[in-house]
């Protein structure tokens, strides 16, 4: 029973699978269309009143108003700074009106934009460009904008931020097929903040992918201690154990997800891999 049921799963992983196979390349490193995040400098976040909040809370309600405001502003930028920022509030209205290769430029030139000694902020803005080449599924133009911002995160000395953009690079590696570098940038992101439960999940998950299950048992081991309530670790749990041969314990990692999140994606996949183990 168990060898056929294995047999099975072995033969449903692949690249492109069905809406019942369990998964190749999971969710958080395809190409998907991410849009990005809104970031600001942390001494502008904590102004209330600045243009650059005012645009972003804008952007949110009006994207066309929004994009507007940051070309006026662009024409009276007082600083370096502000020509930064006003770049910056246009690429978040331009993703909000689906023009991820206009934010992207916006993003590229925001982060030419800052003024000497802010790093941290132009990694944030290289990985909104990133991300925003990675909407329009130009991975290889990603993964550049990537490598920039691991480049000032480093500079910045914020571990936390070089591991975020690297998990990001990641990405874009998977979807460049460049699996190796893949697992170099995660594994840089694990070893820059051990905390990161989803530089674990990740790496366990390109490691099941290539087949090295023993390593993807550790990392996702690794990933439970560091976030158990999260389905997307029960399910990639689940899987790994399926594919080393160890039924009954891939089928409790399943069952946790429909405890821990019964109305989420992660819960309808483990149901159906449950069908899978119980055929």
């Amino acid at each position: 029973m168990i060898a056929s049921t294995l047999a099975l799963l072995l033969m449903q992983v692949g690249p492109d699978p069905s809406r019942n196979a369990f998964p190749g390349i999971p969710e958080e490193l395809r190409d998907r269309p991410e849009r990005p995040r809104a970031v600001q400098p942390p001494a502008i976040a904590s102004e209330a009143g600045s243009k650059l909040a005012e645009c972003v809370n804008l952007a949110r309600e009006d994207a066309e108003a929004a994009s507007d405001f940051a070309q006026n502003w662009r024409e009276t930028a007082a600083s370096q700074l502000e020509l930064a920022q006003s770049a910056h509030c246009l690429g978040l209205a331009l993703v909000r009106q689906g023009d991820f290769e206009g934010a992207q430029r916006a993003f590229d030139l925001a982060t030419d934009e800052v003024p000497p000694g802010a790093p941290a902020y132009q990694a944030r803005l290289a990985a909104m460009s990133g991300n925003a080449a990675m909407a329009q599924g130009k991975p290889a133009i990603a993964e550049i904008a990537f490598s920039r911002a691991v480049s000032f995160a480093t500079s910045a000395a914020d571990a936390s931020l070089a591991a975020s953009v690297s998990i990001d690079r990641a990405r874009a590696l998977v979807a460049l097929e460049r699996n190796d570098e893949a697992v170099s940038a995660l594994a840089g992101a694990r070893a820059g903040d051990p905390g990161n439960a989803r530089a674990w999940l990740l790496s366990a998950t390109l490691s099941r992918r290539l087949e090295r299950l023993g390593e993807a048992r550790e990392q996702i081991t690794q990933a439970a201690l560091l976030s158990p309530q999260d389905p997307a670790v029960g399910l990639e749990a689940g899987v790994i154990a399926a594919l080393a041969g160890r039924e009954e314990e891939a089928r409790r990692s399943f069952e946790s997800v429909l405890l821990v999140a019964p109305q989420s994606a992660e819960a309808r996949r483990a149901r159906d891999y449950l069908e899978q183990l119980a055929s």
